[in-house]
């Protein structure tokens, strides 16, 4: 699979897409200028290239752009803009945020990219399925494994669109003319083809080569959110003479699935990210991975170590460097992704943050040498009242050199300036990558983790809580799923809780381009909670319902919710924080459990003052409906605005 851009580039004008929503003569006046042709589509090895592919365009494809995050992380409780706007109105939802998405610079995701780019990949998918159905052959590479991973694709890029705009329409066949009128299909009818599609996946497909590969627990890890989408708030106009059924689907497929796939042992293992194809992508936890290399001619990189990271090298006594990243800054957290965390016990949150830095770029005179403590942010609780300001005072030391820190930030301090109201933040460093070529390079090696079985666990947790609402089993029942995801982040015997590490630690040479590292093997868990050192196990277990950790009840209590369904599931939304932060999942699932509107109001001030209702799904792209035509016309404004989701 590593050399799959270079087959893609071949292949994908072979692929009669049968949809394009720009309909647009550049794409009819495309001029083939590969070796290949039609007929190559009815060979093996053909209809496995473009399988090889149509995983690029599907999988990869989005991960050298900001479509994950405009998709699925702004907008919603866990981040808001960071120091960069050029995605802003994402977040913020604010005018100029609709059917067509208002450029700030070239950097802006266009209302119609994700739309786009799912649809090309359906028709990559029609024509994979139709090829392979037409061939002759015994050969099970093609029958079972292409066929099956074309039924997968399909089915996935159908979920994300139904996810993200209700119900769309559906294309299920191949065209050698270009098709102008469509027609949108329900949430249902959508829904209804994902799950045949991931059915038939699942019913072909082994367990062999994951997770580079789409495999049968793949299969049944998605059939089981596509079940889980439609159980939930989002459809409940329609679902419930499915609900019961499909819950308990979700169970099932979810046990299957967690039976063959064991938590890595420490959560930090699934970000110690060394080199390309190391330990960390590779662990029995991982279901399915966009997959990357450090090859920089067959790949166009995997960028998202360039969105989430704060701008530290602006600060005194520090340069840009690669392991430091590269700091395009789109996305920071907000109070709640800080305060979600129980900073003592769970280890999540330290494993997934940077909260500090070294002095990289000494100034001359200054009493400071590369290597000394540069930046620093005290993670701590609301209470604390040590710290008069947020900014550094020029008091703050740090122990093991007696010197002041040049640079140190206070989430909770006297003056309430806060995080929220700074550039500076620490950054998610699920992605970091210091395998990079040098300090400016945006291409990344390492993989992105698109399913794994803690979160296999926490959809059969939410699967238990709602199975309660209907009358069976319990709320109780979703606490051994839930425990055990926790209880992996907890810290261990001997644990020492001032470790830390990431993908920065790639980077092993000393220097490099004249730049030293500013990568150190620690975090301020000790600053940040004002506790002796020790190296006790901790426990996350929750007992009861009835007595939830103190992070969620403030949630609970926020957001006023009182019932026992209302308090767990805003539980499952908690944890699925504490486990999935940063991971493309979140505006999906406040989305579609219809809570997206309060969290953001609650926790992401720039959104709060603009979110409406209607904000639950996403627009229809202005470009598709601008393109299409009725009875051989263009649509009319009426009929462009039925066609709409209300409120856009």
């Amino acid at each position: 699979m590593k050399n799959y851009k270079k087959l893609y580039i071949n292949l994908i004008l072979l692929a009669t897409l049968g949809f394009s929503s720009s309909c647009s003569e550049d794409f009819l006046d495309e001029k083939l200028k590969t070796g290949y042709n039609s007929g190559y589509l009815k060979t093996e090895e053909g209809i496995q290239a473009l399988s090889v592919g149509t995983y690029y365009q599907v999988f990869a494809l989005d991960m050298n752009r900001e479509v994950p995050l405009t998709a699925n992380e702004s907008g919603t409780d866990e981040f808001h803009v960071g120091g960069d706007p050029s995605n802003g109105l994402w977040n913020s939802y604010a005018s100029g945020f609709g059917s067509f998405v208002t450029v700030s610079n070239s950097n802006t995701v266009a209302a119609n990219t994700n739309w786009d780019n799912l649809y090309i990949g359906i028709g990559n998918t029609n024509q994979l399925i139709e090829s392979i159905n037409a061939i002759t052959s015994t050969n099970d590479a093609i029958k079972k494994v292409a066929l099956g991973e074309a039924h997968f694709m399909r089915a996935y890029n159908y979920l994300k669109l139904v996810r993200q705009y209700g119900g769309v329409p559906i294309n299920l066949k191949t065209s050698n003319v270009v098709q102008l009128e469509f027609t949108r299909a329900s949430a249902e009818d959508v829904l209804k083809q994902v799950i045949t599609d991931f059915t038939q996946a699942y019913n072909l497909l082994s367990n062999t080569g994951g997770p580079n590969k789409i495999t049968k627990d793949a299969a049944a890890h998605y059939l089981a959110k596509a079940y889980l989408t439609r159980a939930s708030e989002i459809n409940d106009a329609w679902n419930s003479t499915t609900k019961l059924a499909d819950l308990q689907q979700v169970v099932t497929l979810s046990d299957e699935v967690i039976s063959r796939h064991a938590l890595a042992p420490n959560y930090v293992n699934l970000w110690d990210f060394k080199a390309a194809d190391g330990a960390n992508e590779k662990l029995s936890e991982l279901i399915l991975s966009a997959d990357f290399n450090s090859n920089q001619l067959t790949t166009g990189g995997n960028q998202q170590h360039l969105y989430f990271l704060s701008t530290y090298d602006q600060l005194p006594q520090m340069i840009r460097n690669t392991a430091g990243g590269r700091p395009f800054s789109r996305l920071a957290p907000t109070y709640f992704t800080y305060d979600i965390y129980d900073k003592v016990n769970d280890s999540r949150f330290w494993k997934s943050f940077q909260t500090k830095s070294i002095v990289n770029n000494r100034v001359s005179g200054s009493i400071y040498v590369n290597g000394d403590l540069g930046i620093m942010y005290i993670m701590n609780s609301p209470t604390d009242t040590r710290f008069a300001k947020t900014r550094n005072d020029g008091t703050i030391v740090y122990a093991k050199t007696g010197k002041v820190i040049p640079s140190v930030f206070v989430a909770y301090a006297a003056d309430n300036f806060g995080l929220m109201k700074d550039v500076r933040f620490p950054s998610l460093s699920k992605y970091m990558d210091g395998s990079r070529l040098d300090f400016n390079a945006t291409k990344g090696s390492r993989d992105i983790i698109l399913a794994r079985s803690a979160e296999t666990y926490l959809m059969a947790a939410e699967a238990k809580i709602r199975l309660a609402k209907l009358g069976t089993g319990s709320y109780s029942d979703a606490l051994s799923y839930i425990n055990i995801v926790r209880n992996r982040g907890a810290y261990k015997t001997g644990e020492d809780r001032a470790a830390y590490t990431d993908g920065s630690a790639a980077w092993t040479t000393a220097v490099q381009g004249g730049r030293a590292s500013s990568f150190i093997a620690e975090n301020s868990y000790y600053e940040s909670n004002n506790i002796a050192n020790t190296t006790a196990a901790t426990t996350l277990t929750i007992a009861s319902i009835s007595a939830l950790p103190a992070a969620d009840q403030a949630v609970i209590t926020k957001l006023g919710y009182s019932s026992d369904y209302d308090r767990m599931l805003c539980l499952i939304l908690n944890e699925r924080t504490r486990e999935l932060c940063g991971e493309f999942h979140r505006w999906e699932d406040l989305s579609r459990t219809k809570t997206l509107i309060a969290r953001a109001k609650a926790y992401n001030p720039d959104a709060a003052p603009n979110i409406k209702d209607f904000h639950n799904i996403r627009p229809i792209p202005q470009t598709f409906l601008d393109g299409i035509y009725t009875q051989g016309r263009p649509l009319t404004a009426a009929e462009k605005a039925a066609m709409q989701n209300p409120g856009y």
